[in-house]
């Protein structure tokens, strides 16, 4: 197909086609001229890919890592998860103390080891703005948030898929990235909801 029929299957314009291409983001179609080349169906996979992911906030930087490794995977199953992460997750600080981290995903079932330094770096930042802007979050509701994290996780990773590479490559690098949003938006749905039903507000 021209690029014309690529962005009309896609609903991606030529323009940001183009733009793609040029980014590395999107292979090279083959070539009939110097002026021409033809697409397939991998580049509609390709090109969906790269729109979800700019659309769910990734940066082309970050999505270029991305694609980085769903074409070219870890060996180790488990490697797949830290490899998405990566990609996504802004690198370990040396300078910042990830200890109240690490003890609170302890309550995870984390220990040293299993999960690499800038995902809990992520934690400690996270639990450093939450300090910085004087908010605590009630005794009562962490342990919520630890349980609830674990069995959305437990449940997602019993779900990769094991019939190919691909399959469990695209399932964990791209549920890493682009479910988050999901969950995010499904938060805010059930506060409004809990709230409504606590204090007899209308909807």
């Amino acid at each position: 197909m021209r690029i014309s029929e690529l962005a009309e299957r896609t609903g991606v314009a030529v323009p940001t086609i183009k733009y793609y291409l040029r980014e590395g983001l999107l292979a090279e179609g083959e070539r009939s001229s110097p002026t021409q080349a033809s697409y397939d169906d991998r580049h509609v996979q390709r090109l969906r890919v790269v729109r979800a992911l700019i659309e769910s906030g990734v940066s082309i930087a970050e999505t270029r890592k991305v694609l980085t490794a769903l074409d070219d995977p870890p060996a180790a199953a488990h490697d797949l998860l830290g490899a998405a992460h990566a990609a996504v997750t802004p690198a370990a600080d040396d300078l910042l103390d990830l200890s109240d981290a690490e003890r609170l995903v302890a309550g995870l079932g984390w220990r040293p080891g299993l999960c690499d330094d800038h995902v809990l770096a992520g934690v400690a930042r996270a639990l450093h703005r939450i300090e910085r802007a004087g908010f605590e979050v009630p005794a009562e509701v962490m342990p919520v948030y630890l349980d609830s994290i674990r069995r959305l996780a437990d449940a997602e990773i019993a779900c990769v898929p094991t019939e190919s590479v691909e399959a469990a490559v695209r399932y964990v690098v791209l549920g890493s990235v682009i479910v988050e949003p999901l969950l995010l938006a499904l938060r805010r749905v059930a506060e409004q909801v809990a709230s409504a039903e606590r204090f007899s507000t209308s909807a």
